[in-house]
């Protein structure tokens, strides 16, 4: 079987504020949008906007730490999600499953977080 890559890595500027849930398991799950911006030469630049998912000991530092408007640096793999919504409509979204995070801005937190590799960690 070939080699495959799933990876995808971003540096962005947080658009809300992170929130944190926890699974019935008891591993903690934040979700936070990243804006990236994309520069185009004859066009107004765009903003583009990223789901991401952080998990475990790294998803309670995210939630403690980063606020709206910090810069991060986030590395993980794409995941494809389609569900069906009360109206009955077909739904799609892209997130971004993280193996690291990084706090780009200094809020007194020190250099940031990675994945801590523990059992509640999905990698």
């Amino acid at each position: 079987m070939a080699r495959t890559i799933n990876k995808v890595e971003l540096l962005g500027r947080v658009g809300t504020d992170p929130e944190m849930k926890y699974t019935p398991n008891g591993t903690a799950v934040t979700n936070l949008r990243l804006a990236t911006d994309r520069y185009r030469r004859d066009a107004e630049d765009a903003t583009d906007w990223h789901t991401v998912i952080v998990w475990g000991k790294t998803a309670e530092a995210v939630n403690q730490y980063v606020t709206k408007g910090q810069r991060v640096y986030v590395a993980g793999r794409l995941v494809q999600n389609t569900w069906e919504g009360d109206d009955g409509q077909r739904r799609h979204r892209t997130e971004v499953h993280t193996q690291e995070v990084v706090f780009l801005d200094s809020n007194g937190n020190g250099n940031g977080a990675g994945d801590d590799g523990g059992e509640d960690s999905p990698f």
